[in-house]
């Protein structure tokens, strides 16, 4: 075995937890082969493998976070100018873990700094969409392919989403109290580096436990895709070559509200029941970038027409990017 194959199956993808779950279950007399044996093995091995990376992922991420903090990143952003200064916030996005309502405070507070719209958007559309983690957590369930293939296209939704809305002069299009002025620079504390692995376990508690619920809840529509749901009725409507599937699959998330960690394991079953590749990660894109409550609240920060456009540009990027996911599978899986 390939050091490679090692750290993906092993470490990431944690197959020995699998192992150790089933072998406990079937001691306890739970036959593996049935539907609810089989669903109640996906269900422990995923949450305890999702929290468990999800909370070592995020000790990690918010210890390189903590180099980061909002006016810092002000300062940062505001040194690029035209597609620099997109794929620099892009970037930024991915060391700032939150979810699409969590990202929204901090677009609001980039605009009343003066920064061009069209990079706060970058920021606003990258921040929940990719992270550190979620290229860990996609590595360990899909392989270093896909999970470097969707950050990259997410990092390019992105920067092209921020750059046409730039194009498209929408300053107008912000509500007054977001183009005031903001607060004068906070001076930031020097931190030790205790201080920053103090703050980043924090993180990681808090985190884990707001991620938790919406984790749970992913693990158990995942369960019951993987073991309940005719494979049959998955890939007639997901799979194949049929052109509505990556359609669906994107509406089907904005209802929802979750981060990446709460859609990969629903992801993960869709998957193995024979839905497109393209279509699990249009469904992850449009749960977390386009989720009715970040929408609801980023309305009360824009104007309509500029929340439509927003809505556009993202649809319009999940839907392409499913497309060609779909497309290239087989160079991936």
């Amino acid at each position: 075995m390939s050091i490679g194959t090692f750290l993906q199956d092993q470490v990431l993808g944690m197959a020995w937890l699998k192992e150790l779950i089933g072998r406990g279950l079937l001691a306890l007399g739970v036959d593996l082969e049935s539907r609810l044996g089989g669903s109640l093995h996906f269900f422990l091995y995923d949450m305890v493998k999702i929290m468990v990376l999800l909370t070592v992922l995020i000790l990690i991420v918010s210890y390189i976070q903590s180099y980061f903090p909002p006016e810092r990143s002000k300062r940062i952003l505001g040194r690029f100018h035209g597609l620099g200064a997109n794929i620099v916030a892009a970037l930024l996005g991915t060391v700032t873990p939150f979810c699409s309502c969590s990202s929204i405070p901090l677009f609001i507070g980039f605009t009343r700094a003066g920064l061009p719209l069209g990079v706060t958007f970058s920021f606003l559309i990258s921040s929940p969409m990719v992270d550190l983690g979620s290229l860990m957590l996609l590595t360990g369930v899909f392989g270093w392919r896909v999970a470097a293939a969707y950050v990259a296209l997410g990092l390019v939704v992105a920067v092209a989403g921020g750059t046409l809305i730039q194009a498209l002069r929408l300053e107008d299009q912000v509500e007054p109290y977001v183009r005031g002025p903001g607060g004068g620079e906070v001076p930031q504390e020097k931190l030790t580096w205790r201080d920053r692995l103090s703050y980043a376990w924090d993180q990681a508690l808090s985190t884990g436990k707001k991620v938790a619920p919406y984790v749970l809840v992913g693990v158990g529509i995942g369960a019951i895709i993987h073991n309940w749901i005719p494979q049959e009725l998955v890939v007639k409507i997901l799979g194949g070559d049929g052109p509505f599937g990556v359609i669906l699959a994107t509406a089907a998330g904005i209802p929802m509200y979750a981060d990446i960690f709460g859609t990969i394991p629903i992801a993960e079953a869709l998957l193995a029941k024979g839905a497109r590749l393209g279509v699990v990660l249009s469904f992850m894109m449009g749960v977390t970038t386009l989720s009715l409550p970040s929408l609801i609240l980023l309305r009360k920060a824009v104007k309509p027409r500029l929340l439509g456009i927003f809505v556009g540009v993202c649809t319009v990027g999940i839907l392409i990017v499913g497309y060609l996911f779909n497309g290239i599978q087989g160079m991936l899986l």
